[in-house]
């Protein structure tokens, strides 16, 4: 896994994200007293959905660019942007309702937070039976918006080693890519990254912040020209 080349840069980034990350939030209506939308404007101050571009290395998701373009891969003009991640978001929230999954927009990144009570059990790398329909669901957005890199980061709870969680986060990340290879989605497009111990959205002391913790996102960055 390739790692920022320079920590202090990539904290000063993250730190700029989550200044500006609930300003650049839209979601599915425009009801301000939508629940899923009071939570997720919670988890992105929590730090969740700043792991684009961070985690794999500040230049990794351009290279990763380059070489789909250069494959043949459609890039989108800037003034598309926007409007492509619009319909894509809106067509995850609808993925995505009553599953548990957080759907967090920040500027033109998707991340989808997929929380331990759906995903993986404790100390497990394995994908829990329930979590295969969510990322069917997952999979069939993706084949249809092919203009994105997909970055999946692989999240532990602070039970254990800092280095035995680093290993076991990114064995998660690529579980969940495995899967979604399996589905039609191109190696390619993916990046699987580990973050460990070292991004809660929760509190360790309790089972239950444990298991929020206990996570994978989905980071979805558009293809541009």
């Amino acid at each position: 896994m390739r790692k920022f080349a320079n920590p202090g840069l990539a904290a000063a980034i993250a730190g700029a994200l989550l200044m500006s990350g609930c300003a650049s939030y839209t979601g599915q209506t425009g009801d301000p007293n939508d629940p899923n939308r009071t939570r997720t404007g919670a988890l992105v101050g929590a730090g969740i959905g700043a792991v684009a571009g961070l985690l794999s290395g500040g230049d990794a998701t351009e290279r990763r660019q380059r070489a789909l373009v250069g494959a043949g891969a459609g890039a989108l003009a800037g003034g598309a942007v926007g409007a492509y991640q619009d319909r894509q978001e809106a067509d995850l929230r609808r993925q995505m309702a009553g599953t548990g999954v957080d759907v967090v927009r920040q500027g033109d990144n998707i991340t989808l937070n997929m929380p331990g009570s759906i995903t993986f059990g404790f100390d497990q790398s394995n994908i829990q039976s329930q979590f295969y329909p969510v990322l069917d669901n997952v999979a069939n957005t993706l084949r249809q918006y092919d203009q994105t890199i997909i970055e999946i980061a692989g999240h532990t709870d602070s039970v254990g080693s800092d280095s035995y969680n680093q290993q076991l986060s990114e064995r998660r990340a690529q579980a969940v890519a495995g899967y979604l290879g399996t589905k039609g989605i191109a190696q390619q497009r993916m990046i699987t990254v580990g973050a460990g111990k070292t991004r809660p959205i929760a509190d360790n002391s309790t089972e239950a912040g444990r298991a929020q913790n206990r996570r994978v996102e989905i980071t979805l960055v558009p293809i541009q020209a």
